[in-house]
């Protein structure tokens, strides 16, 4: 691995399956597999002593599934300097529990026979801060967050600290479109579109584009 590279964990129940991911992650100069665990509360422990950046977390493991652990993993680093990003690993592109994965705060998905290369972005991609979602499960995904009760509040309320091209970007990549798709929509570089997005994500209190939209759908923006 080279300096600074991604620091990788695995929390799975299948040590076979980890010990593929492993072989595939180390392979990479720039990722590294810094800890192991085989359910949620060794994957809380691991975490804590590991102190990974990104953490790939299978969702059915016995003792503690994935969505217990992705539950105090993200509650541990409220506190902590560094929060790693959590990569659910699920068998299903429709995945209720995946979607309770993300909301409990997890920074996206991948299925478990993703293409090695696919994963491997995924990675990097969550490590810089971008959500993923396989691509045709997005809406269908979220779909049952707009079938809840909205939150309370006029979502006004909620979006009242947002400049109108704050609000403009806020709704557009609530629909899942990406920065450039954004930039050409509203006639700004990719730049300023990061730029407002880093805006929004701060303003309403969310950690990432995920949050985001199921934000947006909670509250039956979108």
């Amino acid at each position: 691995m080279t300096a600074g590279g991604i620091r990788v964990a695995l929390v799975d129940d299948q040590p076979l399956f980890r010990g593929g991911l492993r072989m595939l992650i180390d392979s990479q100069d720039d990722l590294t597999v810094v800890g192991e665990a085989g359910d949620g509360i060794e994957a809380r422990t691991m975490v804590r002593e590991a102190q990974p950046d990104v953490v790939l977390m299978d969702i059915r493991m016995p003792v503690a599934d994935g969505i217990q652990a992705t539950e105090w993993i993200v509650t541990d680093a409220a506190s902590a300097k560094v929060a790693p990003r959590i990569l659910v690993l699920t068998t299903f592109d429709l995945d209720e529990n995946a979607a309770k994965a993300i909301r409990a705060g997890a920074s996206g998905f991948v299925l478990k026979d993703a293409e090695p290369e696919f994963l491997l972005a995924a990675i990097r991609t969550v490590h810089a801060g971008t959500a993923v979602i396989a691509p045709a499960a997005t809406t269908e995904l979220f779909q049952h967050f707009g079938e809840r009760a909205p939150q309370p509040g006029d979502p006004d309320e909620h979006l009242a600290d947002l400049s109108a091209r704050e609000r403009e970007i806020f709704l557009l990549a609530a629909r899942g479109l990406s920065n450039s798709e954004i930039a050409k929509a509203e006639f700004v570089s990719e730049a300023t579109v990061k730029t407002h997005i880093s805006r929004v994500l701060a303003k309403l209190g969310l950690r990432d584009r995920v949050q985001l939209v199921v934000y947006a759908f909670e509250r039956r923006l979108v």
